[in-house]
């Protein structure tokens, strides 16, 4: 018998297609790697923002959960936006105990540092969810919150990489993309204190909207093809840097654009079972 390497996304819809499910479902699709989903909520967006915002019950999203584990054989699991602390635990219980790898991002500051979620479901992702997650994928808004500390520097990036490990996950990939630098470098440290630099050239465009859940949804892919987490993030790493500078100079909305996904796309693996 045969099979597709699968990985479960949980997550919000994005109706602009640019980030959410939508990019999660496009980024597995690009390198070959079939993509179930658990919808969280249902977002009205566009290119210039989010209109409004309606959560899945609890329930449903448990259930979309248990459906595909009953049925599929997944490989990797990505976690995305949870909308609210019943969201948080329900997924976090039909998650428990099961040994797939677990990519996280939290999706808890936006990029222009506006919370997306109220306290006690940051809370709740932080003692439900990091326990779970192989890695977690913060900004550095985000990296900001979780370590309590600012992060105006590079230098600041490992002392926070710690403070966040300290919440329960075995690794953080601190995403570097809003310093002011040439370089755009993603900080990867595990539990054993390993550490690994990522680095991509910046390219100047407005079409960068849904590049974490790109990062994030192509390292569980990469993931489900069965690299390690290092092959996996540089593999991811160098995915987003591509979609963004393929669709750099594409007019994708009047605000900031979606990233060019397809600009290789790779026919679905198969592996022997």
């Amino acid at each position: 018998m045969k099979r597709y390497p699968t990985t479960l996304i949980i997550a919000g819809s994005d109706s602009s297609g640019g980030a959410g499910i939508q990019a999660d479902i496009k980024t597995c699709s690009a390198v070959g790697v079939y993509a179930s989903t658990a919808i969280t909520a249902i977002t009205a967006q566009n290119t210039m923002g989010v209109i409004d915002i309606q959560p899945i019950t609890p329930d449903i999203v448990a259930k979309q959960i248990k459906a595909v584990l009953d049925d599929l054989i997944i490989d990797s699991i990505k976690i995305g936006m949870l909308c609210n602390a019943s969201i948080v635990k329900a997924v976090a219980d039909a998650l428990n105990g099961i040994d797939i790898p677990i990519i996280t991002d939290p999706v808890m500051v936006s990029t222009s540092g506006h919370k997306l979620l109220s306290d006690d479901a940051i809370d709740a992702v932080v003692k439900y969810i990091f326990p779970l997650s192989e890695i977690v994928t913060p900004n550095l808004h985000e990296a900001s919150l979780l370590s309590g500390m600012d992060i105006v520097q590079p230098d600041d990036i490992i002392e926070a990489a710690h403070k966040t490990l300290s919440k329960g996950c075995r690794a953080v990939l601190m995403k570097g993309g809003h310093f002011d630098n040439l370089l755009s470098t993603d900080t990867l440290i595990d539990n054993n204190l390993q550490v690994n630099h990522y680095s991509s050239p910046r390219y100047t465009t407005h079409n960068t909207h849904g590049t974490g859940c790109t990062l994030s949804s192509a390292i569980a892919a990469y993931r489900a093809k069965g690299y390690n987490l290092q092959e996996a993030t540089a593999r991811a790493k160098e995915f987003v840097t591509q979609a963004i500078a393929h669709g750099s100079d594409v007019f994708a909305g009047r605000g900031h654009g979606a990233l060019n996904h397809a600009f290789a796309p790779q026919p679905l693996s198969i592996i022997n079972m």
